[in-house]
């Protein structure tokens, strides 16, 4: 299993000797609603597009995850899987072959990879995206990745999982509450799924913030105190700490799955 984080919530996830580009922004800016003003993210450069991907996964609608500017420029072609609410972005620019993933539903992507969807982010009062397990079928491999921290407790009967991607550090927003719910979220799920890595996922990274929310953003927690909660909790998680555009691999064991 290879993994390249690109900055931000997006990642290019190789299993099963398949390439999983996931939630991807890669060029262009980060703008919500065409309001720079309110808030913007920039990169020093732009990503390149990687080339031979196999699917286009999305687990959020917001720009963030479906980021428009990166959609456009990628094969229309792409096989695609994605939350009800994402789906309707790439449906609209065009895209060929979508799949809507629900909570509980499942996608094979060439028999080599099986992807099941699970309730995660909660974007408003009634809208739960999604969080997706991973599973090699070859090898019995699973990652779990979630962008915003909110794990749904139907994840139990699947530990112990391999890999877990989700925030480490916490962000969120006087009176309106978390935005990324970091180190108890993620001490929570650990201790569930017993994973073998975790990384970090959203926080970070080389892109710049500006605008009037990142005035109100608050942050808290660092890995040196997940690291050391991880020990303290008697939990032998290896946590990486992922470089924007390095590509690396991991040496995984095989384990006996139990429920």
């Amino acid at each position: 299993m290879y993994l390249t984080w690109l900055d931000s919530n997006s990642w290019l996830i190789e299993i099963g000797n398949q390439r999983i580009l996931l939630d991807p922004w890669l060029v262009g800016s980060l703008i919500f609603g065409n309001a720079d003003w309110f808030f913007k993210g920039s990169r020093p450069q732009e990503r390149p597009i990687p080339e031979n991907i196999d699917l286009i996964l999305l687990s959020q609608g917001l720009e963030d995850h479906a980021h428009p500017p990166t959609l456009k420029q990628l094969d229309h072609k792409i096989k695609v899987v994605a939350s009800p609410n994402a789906a309707k972005v790439v449906q609209g620019l065009g895209y060929t072959s979508v799949t809507s993933l629900a909570h509980g539903e499942s996608f094979t992507l060439n028999n080599r990879v099986e992807i099941k969807a699970f309730p995660g982010s909660q974007i408003g009062p009634t809208l739960v995206e999604n969080g997706y397990l991973f599973k090699e079928l070859e090898t019995g491999l699973t990652l779990y990745y979630e962008p915003h921290g909110y794990h749904s407790p139907q994840l139990k009967q699947f530990a112990p999982i391999d890999v877990i991607i989700t925030p480490i550090m916490d962000m969120g927003l006087p009176l309106l509450g978390p935005i990324l719910k970091g180190t108890n979220s993620a001490l929570e799920v650990a201790k569930w799924l017993q994973p073998q890595v975790m990384l970090s996922t959203a926080a970070g990274g080389d892109v710049i913030f500006e605008g009037l929310l990142t005035k109100f953003l608050k942050t808290g927690g660092s890995f040196e105190e997940f690291r050391s909660l991880l020990e303290k909790n008697n939990l032998s998680t290896q946590l990486i700490e992922p470089l924007p555009g390095d590509r690396f691999e991991l040496r995984l064991e095989k384990r006996a799955l139990t429920i």
